[in-house]
């Protein structure tokens, strides 16, 4: 099990949902990654992320998908791309990446609580 966390601490997490507007190959990569351009609305707008979501997913698969993301960390350079984002996902069986999304159609820049 792993350490417990105040309620404070879960909301100090900016976790929001955006849409998926252009995806690609991440060239360059030392592990296969997809390059997201997300949606999140209004009030964010549209970040950048680094998924390594190759196994399940390819580009063209993911315009127009809603997609949840850490949207408070700081930018990381991977492949000399920048994330803004941490796109969150689950392992499968196997331990490759399975997006996290909402069941229904949400507003862009939702948060999660």
């Amino acid at each position: 099990m792993s350490e417990q966390v105040s309620l404070a601490d879960f909301e100090r997490l900016d976790i929001r949902v955006g849409t998926v507007v252009d995806a690609a190959l991440l060239e360059g990569a030392h592990k296969p990654a997809i390059r997201l351009v997300i949606d999140f609305g209004a009030e964010l707008g549209r970040r950048t992320s680094s998924a390594q979501i190759t196994v399940h997913y390819r580009p063209d698969q993911l315009i127009g998908r809603q997609v949840c993301a850490v949207v408070n960390f700081p930018p990381r350079r991977i492949a000399g791309f920048q994330s803004e984002v941490l796109t969150l996902g689950m392992p499968d069986a196997d331990g490759a990446v399975v997006l996290i999304r909402p069941d229904f159609h949400v507003p862009d820049g939702g948060r999660l609580f």
